[in-house]
């Protein structure tokens, strides 16, 4: 389900103006940060991740970890923040408006 190259850079675009939903904290990747992420990534479909400093793994591991374990595709990874994405149909509205923005 990999996006394209201009889907990545439209969703690196929106996912600017996002708040980190989702604090990774010292404990990595565990399995209540995954529901926590799934949940996150089942109502919004673009999610912004936040890494803490002493983290015990990067940001681009965990990130890429975290993806596939969810079904969803990095869209981009800075510094301690990674946003990801996994699209939700049941989401779609007339109005277009995607579910990040609402």
């Amino acid at each position: 389900m990999a996006i394209s190259s201009k889907q990545r850079a439209t969703l690196r675009a929106e996912a600017h103006h996002l708040t980190a939903t989702v604090h990774v904290g010292q404990h990595g990747l565990t399995d209540a940060l995954r529901q926590s992420a799934d949940d996150a990534l089942r109502t919004h479909e673009l999610v912004k991740i936040q890494f803490t400093k002493n983290a015990a793994v990067t940001a681009k591991e965990a990130a890429n970890d975290l993806a596939q374990a969810l079904e969803a595709d990095v869209v981009q990874v800075i510094g301690h923040t990674a946003t990801i994405y996994r699209e939700n149909p049941e989401l779609k509205r007339k109005d277009g408006i995607p579910p990040w923005r609402r």
